[in-house]
Parts: structure tokens; sequence; C-alpha cells
């Protein structure tokens, strides 16, 4: 009983999560701004940028920043603003 319970605690915290990041990233499509100009934008910054995806609404960006630290982070797709991290 108490796996069970604890299964359905680490569930309902990693939706909440998914749920932050769909949440900030409702923008009308026609207000995006291309990916190619944040992955511009990323690469001045010092990112090395392996994909950029969309997912739940956001551009989400696997890569490198400046420091070297892997990183998977979602952005705003309208103002580019980061929304989630993991």
């Amino acid at each position: 009983m108490k796996r069970f319970a604890l299964s359905l605690l680490i569930a309902s915290i990693a939706g909440i999560g998914t749920a932050a990041a769909a949440d900030s990233c409702n923008v009308p499509q026609a207000e995006w701004q291309p990916k190619e100009a944040l992955q511009e934008k990323l690469e001045a910054d010092g990112w090395k940028i392996k994909t950029i995806k969309i997912d739940e609404g956001c551009y989400e960006v696997y890569g490198t920043d400046a420091a070297g630290k892997r990183m998977e982070t979602y952005f705003d797709p309208k103002t580019f603003e980061a929304v989630k991290q993991d």
C-alpha cells in the first residue's frame, strides 16, 4: 500500500511540472517567433544546440549552455523566456 501511495505521489508531482510548462506556453501559433531565431539567440549566449522541437506548446531545446552543462529547457515561443528546465 505504501508503494502505491508513493508511486501515486511521484506521478502527480511529475504531472505538475508538465502542466506548468504547457500552461506557460499557451501562445497562438501566429505569434510564435521562428525556432531558428531562438537557436541564434542561444548560440550567441554560448549554447551549443543539439535539437529544438515543439512540445507542450513550447520550444523544447536540448543542448549545452555556455558553462558546458547539458540542458533540456522549454522556452515560450513568443518571448523566448525559459519556462521550465530539466
